[in-house]
């Protein structure tokens, strides 16, 4: 039996949501933009998902721009601002940020951009205080994630906004963790645009959504049709795009019961491993941060070793994010919060979901500590 623990990377597609998407792989296969019946009645379709869409997130349907997920919708916001303008030179973002903002940003910094990066506590909340000194008439937008993906936290995105439009800058949160989590008030947050991806809360892989509010500027990153507002060119993903408004539908009706039960379910995980595993270290706010993620430390063993045996087991986790798996340096987010090389090297994060039982919990509670005693008598750093 697998056990998977691993949804901050990705959610397996809901069956209710693959069911709603069928009928657009053939039987309802035209291009939106053909003049033709078959093509009128697939725009339709695409429009009627844009409100869907719209409305669960408190937005305005013409504020919503579909991309193929949360990278290309970080990219348009951040690059897409920034070359709409030649007068405002310097980005804000925080040290904890996903690689798909922080390598947007380093890579802006080679046409003369000025890239500040906001500390976090211990905790990983970013210093407002920080970000108040560092923004100023220079400042073009302000890039603060809603909710950390390694470690869960959840950041202070209405303060953060309301600092940036002092001096006139935009705000842009990336949302991807907390889209079908936490509700989402597009308008009542008071940003500027919103960043999320389908495949993080039991929609399609291939599909997301940038929101960006009336009247901010920004430039395509892609030119060729005239499709999303002249925003995005290319085919749009019909199947997609069906699939994230069902997700969508879904999450609004079963988002809340969903947390409590989700929560209930890390917690019992947390307090299973700490009550049998000693040297241990809790990453993230205690009390601020996503129902369904769990981020320690275990001292003298390392993240990669652990991940390996778990999946020997059957059980799939995680020490950081997905999309630098392939990299061997400690998470960038645990050295921000201040953890040493050697203890943010052996982290694990368990992130649940929809689908996560009870019994996989307790199999985890059970597993665990064997292997931390066996990679702990290998650690020469181990004393007993």
């Amino acid at each position: 039996m697998m056990i998977y623990l691993d949804y901050n990377s990705t959610t397996p597609t809901d069956p209710r949501v693959v069911e709603e998407m069928l009928p657009y792989f053939y039987e309802h296969s035209a291009n939106p933009s053909s003049v033709h019946r078959p093509g009128q009645e697939a725009r339709k379709v695409v429009e009627e998902a844009r409100e869907k869409i719209a409305k669960f997130f408190n937005a305005d349907a013409r504020e919503i721009y579909f991309t193929s997920g949360g990278t290309e919708a970080d990219n348009t916001a951040i690059k897409g601002v920034a070359f709409s303008q030649d007068k405002r030179k310097k980005i804000i973002t925080s040290k904890v940020e996903h690689h798909a903002v922080l390598t947007t940003c380093e890579y802006l910094a080679k046409f003369g951009y000025e890239i500040v990066k906001i500390p976090v506590d211990q905790h990983g909340i970013i210093n407002l205080e920080f970000l108040k000194d560092a923004v100023d008439d220079k400042t073009l937008i302000v890039s603060i994630m809603h909710a950390n993906n390694e470690v869960g936290t959840i950041e202070p995105i209405v303060e953060g906004a309301e600092i940036a439009h002092k001096h006139g800058a935009i705000f842009h949160t990336d949302a991807v963790q907390t889209a079908g989590k936490l509700p989402i008030d597009f308008k009542g947050l008071g940003i500027d645009m919103l960043s999320l991806s389908g495949h993080k809360f039991y929609g399609p892989k291939g599909v997301g959504v940038l929101i960006a509010r009336k009247g901010i500027k920004f430039d395509p990153l892609s030119h060729g049709g005239h499709h999303e507002h002249k925003k995005r060119a290319g085919t749009e993903n019909v199947p997609g795009i069906v699939g994230l408004a069902k997700a969508c539908m879904l999450a609004q009706v079963e988002m809340e019961e969903e947390e409590k039960r989700i929560r209930r379910l890390r917690d019992r995980l947390w307090h299973g491993v700490e009550n049998r595993i000693k040297d241990l270290k809790l990453n993230g706010h205690p009390e601020k941060r996503l129902a369904n993620t769990l981020n320690f430390s275990i001292r003298y063993v390392e993240g990669e070793s652990l991940l390996l045996n778990l999946d020997m087991h059957g059980i799939c986790a995680s020490s950081g994010s997905a999309c630098t798996s392939g990299s061997l340096e400690p998470s960038h987010v645990l050295l921000a919060m201040g953890l040493p090389h050697e203890i943010a090297h052996g982290s694990l994060r368990f992130s649940l979901g929809r689908f996560t039982k009870e019994e996989e919990i307790d199999k985890v509670i059970d597993v665990l500590p064997t292997i931390v005693e066996k990679l702990r008598e290998m650690s020469p750093l181990y004393k007993r």
